[in-house]
């Protein structure tokens, strides 16, 4: 078994809400083992209603079949974060029109303090934005709108 080809493999995956990120851009993957008969990878879905946990559990073992079997195992706790997407995940959901989460939550052993910054718009990089909704296409993002291009955009929200 060669578990660094299968952790270049595991990098591939794309999230299947937002293909421009993978699975570990995101900070969903938690880790990758050996099992006698093939490996484990254990994912923290982004938020526990997460309609696309089950795909993505699916776009793993597929992606990984040729190494044997492929268990995957949920798990929870600690909750995922926003501060685990990568520094180059923010900067491919950035290009993607996505803003990235803005501010750090924590990693709860005290209370988080979050103060929504002024965000920039992704196409034209101005400053003067609104939110139009506190809910996007998915629960983790909102709905914002650059008042200088009039382009909408999505900001990840942090948690």
């Amino acid at each position: 078994m060669n578990l660094a080809a299968a952790r270049e493999r595991l990098a591939t995956v794309p999230d299947p809400e937002i293909p421009a990120v993978t699975l570990v851009d995101l900070g969903i993957v938690r880790d990758l083992r050996e099992t006698p008969g093939g490996v484990e990878v254990v994912l923290t879905p982004t938020y526990s209603g997460c309609p696309a946990t089950e795909l993505i559990a699916d776009d793993v073992r597929a992606a990984l079949a040729e190494f044997g079997d492929v268990t995957v195992t949920l798990q929870r706790a600690p909750a995922w974060s926003t501060d685990w997407i990568s520094a180059e995940g923010r900067e491919k959901l950035q290009q993607y029109g996505i803003v990235p989460p803005q501010c750090h939550v924590g990693d709860g052993s005290e209370q988080a303090i979050r103060v929504l910054p002024r965000l920039r718009c992704p196409r034209c990089d101005g400053g003067k934005t609104e939110q139009l909704s506190r809910f996007g296409s998915t629960p983790c993002k909102s709905t914002w709108r650059c008042i200088e291009c009039g382009e909408p955009f999505e900001y990840f929200k942090p948690f």
